[in-house]
């Protein structure tokens, strides 16, 4: 039997049967476990100990420490997960992902007697039925949980499949010197290492990785020797993956993925010094003997338990390192980094993150608003380059956020449905809020270039009403932030109020112009901007409707209706409102009674 093109062919099908076996198998069982991993795993970090069983019992399940970090690297982008819980998670999913080798060496004992009832139980021979039985099960299933249940029998039927293929292909290298020279050469450490970080960066992943030097061991020509230095490498060469999620991200996430690469390298640089250390001076007995697939696994173990022990109690030192490689920049973070699109397939992380992000507008608008009503009254310069990026940032976020919200998949239930809607309202809203800002922003800076100003009593009567309305704005934001029902029906009484407001303040302004008290093109500036503030006034009243909507989880909700009856005949309304107009009315009297 020799080693040919077809042995190769059969080689790369195994290789790609193994880790389709792998992926099938995760996926299932990361689905069969649900949405609520993702955020067990995002709860669970607040120390050390837990982050690790969880980043451990995590990876066990998705069967990848890879999908682990860069689910860790996500959540750290997205700012749910500090750098200091990451290690933690990061530290057992270095340990979860040695099971899948662990499983492997299930199948590298000898022959079971002759009976075929044991030769059945080879986990080679087992893998057929088992993957028959997920088909079948695939077949019959009619509810999702089936689907995956099935998925996890194929996957892992797939995954021996592969393996048995692999190992059948390499077979033939066993008669070939060439095959014992080449890795009497990989002995050589540092070449050992650089292939298996080489050959682990390009399939992406530490386990497929390690399978594929499990099957070659069934030749009998790879050594302890070979072994070692090629398995130190392959878990610096999964570090690649992480490196690949964290491009585009935060500082933080990048971070993330350098405390998982340093855990990893240093691990290895203190393994390989350690070792070739005793070989040298005392020797191993079993150096130059022919390594076996258990033999792997143990090793490949061995190494992340030891590492992760040793690192524990200097995590602090991880964090450091990261922090000094990635340095703090003078750029700010784009809060919109928390969209991410690992979250998607979650809809409750996914729809938390698009809820900070459109609190992150509401705060944006406060401060605009702010921006251009002050320089009004004080005739001060306004911050324009602050007030421009504010305005950038809510038009980007309007259109990211609406294209996430519609990207989320597997919604299924109504309240996170009706959520998703009212926050395709909220952001729309405060996205207009920004654009009245931005009429008043302007309105003002002509003023100041024309050096126009407004007289005594109609600069007193715009600066009620910018209160009257930046209190609305703020109430809103607050309430919505919060999600507190009780702060968001606050907001109806002040907008009633600046709707009585506008009223007044434009009646007093016909009567100055009726005076000769103002000019026609201030009155126009004076008019336009009252208009504007009236308008940020009414969205946000929609806003807080749609809080209290989602606060009081009804699935029959006029907001019309509410806005016009509801609250409005409620004593808690009356008081409000009673308070509101003795706050701003009083300051401003009515044209007849000045007349």
């Amino acid at each position: 039997m020799e080693f040919n093109v077809l042995s190769v062919v059969q080689l790369v099908g195994g290789l790609a049967l193994f880790i389709y076996g792998m992926t099938t198998m995760g996926k299932g069982l990361e689905r069969a476990a649900g949405s609520k991993l993702e955020k067990t795993l995002e709860k669970m970090t607040g120390n050390v100990f837990k982050a690790l069983l969880m980043g451990l019992v995590v990876t066990m399940v998705i069967q990848s420490s890879s999908a682990t970090t860069v689910m860790v690297v996500g959540f750290v982008n997205a700012g749910i997960m500090s750098l200091r819980q990451s290690v933690g998670v990061i530290l057992g999913a270095n340990i979860g992902t040695t099971i899948t080798a662990q499983i492997l060496r299930l199948d590298s004992g000898g022959e079971m007697g002759g009976n075929l009832f044991m030769e059945m139980l080879k986990p080679k021979n087992l893998a057929f039925l088992i993957v028959l039985a997920g088909v079948i099960i695939m077949m019959l299933a009619k509810k999702r949980r089936t689907r995956d249940i099935a998925d996890i029998f194929s996957g892992f039927g797939i995954l021996f499949i592969g393996m048995s293929t692999m190992e059948s292909a390499v077979a033939p290298l066993a008669d070939l010197p060439q095959f014992a020279q080449l890795f009497a050469t990989i002995a050589n450490p540092v070449l050992g290492v650089l292939v298996g970080a080489g050959v682990t960066a390009v399939i992406q992943s530490s386990s497929a990785s390690v399978g594929i030097l499990q099957a070659l061991s069934t030749t009998g020509a790879i050594t302890y020797a070979a072994a070692i230095p090629i398995i130190l490498g392959q878990n610096i060469g999964t570090c690649i993956t992480a490196f690949l999620s964290s491009i585009g991200g935060s500082k933080n996430a990048r971070r993330t993925a350098m405390v998982h690469f340093y855990f990893n390298l240093i691990g290895s640089i203190v393994f390989l010094v350690v070792i070739y250390s005793i070989q040298y001076t005392a020797g191993f007995s079993f150096w130059n003997s022919a390594i076996d697939k258990g033999g792997i696994a143990n090793f490949h173990t061995l190494f992340n338990v030891t590492c992760t022990i040793l690192f524990l109690p200097f995590t602090k030192l991880l964090v450091h390192l990261a922090e000094w490689s990635v340095p703090s920049g003078e750029q700010q973070e784009d809060p919109l980094a928390r969209l991410e699109p690992r979250f998607l397939t979650t809809p409750s992380l996914a729809l938390e993150q698009a809820q900070r992000c459109i609190a992150d507008m509401g705060d944006a608008a406060k401060q605009n608003l702010r921006l251009a009503t002050e320089p009004l009254f004080d005739k001060s310069a306004p911050n324009e380059s602050l007030f421009r990026e504010h305005e950038s940032f809510l038009d980007r976020a309007e259109v990211e956020v609406a294209r996430y919200l519609t990207n989320i998949h597997n919604i299924r239930s109504v309240d996170q449905r009706r959520q998703s809607a009212e926050m395709m309202h909220s952001l729309s809203d405060f996205e207009k809020i920004g654009d009245y800002a931005q009429n008043i922003f302007d309105r003002a800076e002509e003023f100041r270039q024309s050096d126009l100003s407004f007289s005594e009593t109609a600069a007193q009567e715009l600066h009620t009403m910018c209160q009257a309305v930046g209190e609305a704005l703020d109430l809103t934001v607050e309430g919505y932030v919060t999600r507190s029902v009780s702060i968001a029906r606050t907001v109806e009484p002040v907008e009633e109020v600046v709707d009585t407001l506008k009223e007044r303040l434009k009646s007093n302004h016909i009567q100055r112009l009726g005076n000769n008290e103002c000019t026609m093109q201030i009155g126009i500036h004076f008019l336009d901007i009252v208009h504007d503030l009236e308008k940020i006034s009414d969205h946000c009243s929609n806003i807080a409707i749609y809080t209290i909507q989602l606060g009081e989880g009804a699935e029959e909700f006029d907001t019309h209706e509410y806005a016009k009856e509801g609250y409005r005949s409620t004593p808690q309304f009356a008081e409000k409102l009673r308070y509101y107009q003795q706050k701003y009315l009083t300051q401003i009297q009515p044209a007849q009674e000045k007349a």
